[in-house]
C-alpha cells in the first residue's frame, strides 16, 4: 500500500528465468519522494493539481469552457513543482530563484481562479459550472494558503540575514570605536 515499502524484501526468482516485475525499479524513479509528498509543500502541491484538474473537467462540462485554459496551466505547473521539489530540482539549478517562481504562480494562480470562479458562478446556471466555480474558490484558499507560507518563510530568511549583518556591522563599529578610544589615549 501507500506509501510504498522503502525495503521490500527480494523475492526469490521463478526457475523459469527472470521476474515478470524487473522494469519496477526503473519506473520508481519517476515516482515522487515519499518523504515530499507527506510534507507541507508536497500536500499542498497535490491539492493544487488535484483541485486544478478537477475544476479543468468541470469547465470542460461546462457552458463556460472559456474558462478551462486557467485550471489546465495551473494544473501542469503544480504538477512541474510537485515533481521538480520531490526529484530536488532546487538544489541541482542553482541559477533559478525558486522561491520567488513558486511565489508568483501562487499568487497569479490564486487571482485568476478567484475570478473566474465569480464570473463562472454569477454568469452561468449550469450545474457544471456552478461546481466549476466552487472547486475553483477551493483551489483560491489553497493557493493563497500556499503563497501565505511561502511569503512567510521567505521573510523568515531575509530576517536572519539581516540580524547576522547586523550583528557584523554592530560588532566592527564597536571594534572600530574601542580602537579609536585606545588611540586617543
Amino acid at each position: 500500500m501507500w506509501p510504498p515499502d522503502p525495503s521490500p524484501e527480494a523475492a526469490p526468482e521463478p526457475a523459469g528465468g527472470p521476474r515478470a516485475d524487473a522494469a519496477v525499479p526503473g519506473l520508481r524513479a519517476l515516482l515522487p519522494a515519499p518523504a515530499f509528498l507527506c510534507s507541507r509543500k508536497g500536500r499542498l502541491l497535490l491539492a493544487e493539481a488535484g483541485l486544478s484538474f478537477i475544476t479543468f473537467v468541470c469547465y470542460v462540462a461546462s457552458s463556460a469552457s472559456a474558462f478551462l485554459t486557467a485550471p489546465l496551466l495551473e494544473f501542469l505547473l503544480a504538477l512541474y513543482f510537485l515533481f521538480a521539489g520531490a526529484m530536488q530540482l532546487n538544489d541541482k539549478w542553482q541559477g533559478l530563484c525558486w522561491p520567488m517562481m513558486d511565489f508568483l504562480r501562487c499568487v497569479t494562480a490564486a487571482l485568476i481562479y478567484f475570478a473566474i470562479s465569480i464570473t463562472a458562478v454569477a454568469k452561468y446556471s449550469d450545474g457544471a459550472s456552478k461546481a466549476a466555480g466552487v472547486f475553483g474558490f477551493f483551489a483560491t484558499i489553497v493557493f493563497a494558503i500556499d503563497f501565505y507560507l511561502i511569503f512567510n518563510d521567505v521573510a523568515k530568511f531575509l530576517k536572519q540575514g539581516d540580524s547576522a549583518t547586523e550583528t557584523t556591522a554592530g560588532k566592527a563599529e564597536e571594534e572600530n570605536s574601542s580602537d579609536s578610544d585606545s588611540n586617543s589615549d
